[in-house]
């Protein structure tokens, strides 16, 4: 007999694997029964189409009629749904909408495109600007001027070889002379520096090795979703998780046509919301993949008096190198600057040259006379004062692109008329001076180039500058404001539950830079600001060889926030991060006597001798370090949305930005045994509020879903606000202590209450142990800084 089908409309909990070569579909099969016993509803799959052979994350697609064959192919991905059906669970996958890789030898669609050219079927695939670079896809792969490696270039049959790049040949021009030969082609090979100036054709933010793909266009839609669609309605695939739609050039309208397209299903958009940013109430979604969660769930554990003093601690320890000293506005608007003028140089060119053929033929007078310097400088003051990640449409811009910026912007010109350019530029945006295809075209532009735009100088540039609180420096995360009240917290929950009840949620994901066990131990380093510099102080006396005060407040508080580690692991992460800032090394303009110095001062300071200060400051800490472990993980997995775990982490997991967090993962864990039971040797570990918050949701789905209900509780005494607790539909409570080193401090809980719902309450994760009426915090949270209760219900009654 076949199980029935879960349910394949909303998940209650999914669990997120990342597959590659080395954990195909038969290794996440074999995985099946251990996570079925957690009490997961669904596992949530990385991309699973053909990708770039060796790939480790899927994101670089090659060919969307296909499943990867390295991980199993479609007969594996289907034998992995059966599986996972025997033991009650669906698939979720991840979809890449946005770009494709460019890898011609793999990428055979634009293999075709770069042989044939614009007449080619699938030229409306890739968004490239044919009138720019004479008609020529240029290609930046080689590793010097073209000049310099001709000698590198060779032909071999139909096909132009590089190292390991192979490209085709346009018909009839084989037999040329290199040089004509390479004037022949419907592309070019230029020195990989180029891609910053000269590229024409969108990308994946920043990315060459990506190029963007116009599923805007309802045919291309089709051809690059139908295998996932297909998938679907044959009941392999329940629900879907888009990667990056801001890259779209029409997310509403992409997501109006997969909603339809999908018959509905449960789908989340991998959206950056801002702090204060709604999502937009139109998109048939059901939410965020939840980075607005995270934010809000570390928010609530970080203390906001704390951390202003550790702002002014870091200035005071990194000045006057810290990023000229600025605050965190400053810090991105010189990053959006940066980023700008480089990385994304070639997309403000691009831009800039739609802005002003729309100046040239407008009948306008407003747009006259405007030069193409005064129209980029324009562009460029604008988009680096945007807030958030992009506007939707004309009528949404008016509150993203705002007279403030406008009149901030219009500072940058000395003399007033040139400032016009400004209002130009703004007003093209708002859509005031038509709708005719290229005034489509600019806004599209323009949205597309502000979100790449955020991206580059928030998550991978300003992220890594100011650096007072690295688990604030998370994505989706405000480092200006890192801090949040419970009653926020309360009021973020309830309209998440009355708008979004079924938004994805997180707390760690494949793209954090940090895990949440990690950044919890890091804020509590709000809580003693003053322990830490002084340890810091310690430290930095003994330590040699520092290559800049930034860096090293940067590097002890990634040791303290990891733990004992792997040298090697630190290394990596730190040497990312100083190429990410951009200020003494960069991915591109790489200074290897900074970068050693950097690598002899993690292995001799953090990682040496002196790093068992820091240590011995985490062992003083780590009944803190707990408290915001137990209570990050159960806020996560009991507030309203459909919470994601990332592999690995429902026990402890402590992990860096990529590479370092997308390793393997061993299942079952060691020590982890069946997932189902809490016993006395696990009871008040982090594995034992994870399975206990999974099980309650997988047993009483109802109570956590659209229907179910959110309603803060508020304790009494004189530390209510160290606990935070809620109900949900009146059945099950949630409590954690927030800032227990605060609360140690001012002398515990001092006969402190919480006011339960009428009934009795069972403890989930310590069995035996019941409460009713008002619960004296100090009993609750004896030995486990967390609760979790269930309403026992009454004699005769159905326990639902």
């Amino acid at each position: 007999m076949t199980p029935e089908r879960p349910d394949p409309t909303v998940p209650t909990a999914t669990y997120r694997l990342q597959l590659q070569p080395d954990f195909p579909f038969s290794a996440a099969a074999a995985a099946v029964p251990y996570l079925a016993s957690l009490g997961v509803s669904h596992l949530h799959l990385s991309p699973v189409l053909e990708a770039v052979p060796g790939s480790s994350h899927g994101y670089d697609v090659v060919d969307h009629s296909r499943v990867r064959g390295e991980l199993g192919g479609e007969e594996g991905l289907r034998a992995l749904a059966r599986t996972a059906r025997e033991h009650g669970l669906g698939l979720v996958v991840d979809i890449v909408p946005n770009h494709m890789a460019m890898s011609p030898r793999h990428n055979r669609a634009l293999w075709d495109v770069l042989r044939e050219g614009p007449k080619s079927p699938y030229a409306r695939w890739f968004d490239v600007d044919w009138e720019a670079q004479g008609g020529q896809v240029l290609l930046p792969v080689l590793g010097a001027p073209v000049g310099e490696v001709l000698d590198d270039l060779r032909v071999d049959g139909d096909v132009l070889r590089y190292h390991d790049h192979v490209f085709p040949l346009r018909d009839g021009t084989g037999d040329l002379p290199l040089p004509q030969l390479l004037d022949a082609q419907w592309y070019r090979p230029v020195w990989w520096r180029l891609a910053r100036t000269e590229l024409n054709y969108r990308r994946f933010f920043s990315i060459s090795e990506l190029i963007g793909v116009r599923v805007e266009d309802p045919e291309v839609f089709e051809a690059t979703h139908a295998t996932i669609l297909r998938l679907l309605h044959e009941g392999v695939v329940d629900g879907l998780r888009v990667d990056h739609p801001d890259g779209l050039a029409d997310p509403g309208t992409y997501l109006r046509r997969l909603h339809e397209a999908s018959g509905g299903r449960w789908t989340v958009v991998e959206k950056i919301l801002a702090d204060g940013e709604r999502l937009p109430a139109a998109w048939p979604v059901a939410g965020t993949t939840g980075y607005d969660a995270l934010r809000h769930v570390d928010a609530l554990f970080t203390d906001p008096a704390g951390y202003g003093e550790l702002v002014v601690r870091y200035r005071g320890f990194t000045a006057p190198q810290a990023d000229r000293g600025g605050d965190w506005a400053a810090t991105v608007r010189r990053a959006a600057h940066k980023v700008l003028t480089h990385e994304l140089a070639t997309e403000l060119d691009r831009l800039t040259r739609v802005a002003h053929r729309l100046c040239v033929a407008s009948p306008e007078p407003a747009l006259r006379d405007r030069a193409p310097w005064a129209l980029r400088t324009a562009l460029r003051e604008l988009l680096v004062r945007l807030e958030v990640y992009r506007p939707y449409t004309p009528t949404d811009a008016a509150s993203v692109v705002t007279e403030e910026a406008a009149a901030e912007a219009r500072l940058a010109f000395p003399v007033r008329e040139e400032g016009g350019a400004v209002d130009a530029v703004r007003d093209l945006v708002l859509g005031r001076f038509g709708d005719g295809p290229e005034h489509v075209e600019f806004r599209t532009r323009f949205a597309q180039t502000a979100s790449a735009l955020r991206a580059k100088s928030v998550e991978d540039t300003a992220f890594y500058r100011y650096v007072p609180l690295l688990s604030a420096t998370e994505v989706g995360g405000n480092p200006g404001g890192p801090a949040l009240s419970p009653d926020a917290f309360h009021a973020y929950c309830a309209r998440v539950q009355r708008d979004w009840p079924a938004t994805g949620t997180v707390v760690t994901t494949h793209d954090t830079k940090r895990s949440a066990d990690v950044r919890a131990a890091l804020a509590v380093l709000t809580e003693c600001p003053e322990r830490w510099t002084d340890v810091l102080a310690e430290v930095a006396r003994t330590g040699e060889g520092v290559p800049d005060a930034q860096l090293a407040w940067a590097a002890w508080q990634t040791v303290f926030g990891l733990g004992p580690a792997d040298g090697e692991r630190v290394r990596g992460a730190l040497l990312k991060h100083v190429r990410e800032a951009g200020m003494h090394t960069s991915w591109t303009e790489q200074e290897p006597p900074y970068e050693d110095a950097v690598a002899r001062f993690v292995t001799a300071g953090p990682c040496g001798t002196p790093g068992g200060r820091v240590a011995a400051l985490r062992d003083a800490l780590e009944p803190h370090i707990r408290a915001n472990v137990l209570g990050t993980a159960l806020t996560h997995l009991t507030m309203p949305g459909v919470p994601d775990l990332y592999q690995g982490t429902e026990d402890e997991y402590l992990a860096l930005v990529d590479p370092d967090n997308r390793r393997p993962v061993d299942f079952p864990p060691a020590g982890g045994g069946d997932a189902g039971a809490v016993d006395a040797g696990t009871a008040g570990t982090k594995g034992a509020v994870t399975r206990a918050a999974l099980a309650l949701r997988g047993r009483r789905p109802e109570l956590f879903g659209d229907a179910a209900t959110y309603a803060p509780l508020t304790a009494e005494g004189p530390a209510a606000a160290h606990c935070v607790a809620f109900a949900r539909s009146g059945e099950v409570v949630t409590a954690v202590t927030r800032l227990s080193l605060r609360l140690a401090e001012a002398g515990g809980w001092r006969g402190t209450t919480l006011p339960l719902p009428p009934g009795r309450w069972a403890d989930a994760l310590t069995p035996g142990r019941e409460f009713t009426g008002h619960a004296r915090v100090e009993e609750l949270f004896a030995g486990v800084p967390v609760a979790l209760l269930e309403r026992v219900a009454a004699a005769g009654a159905d326990a639902g």
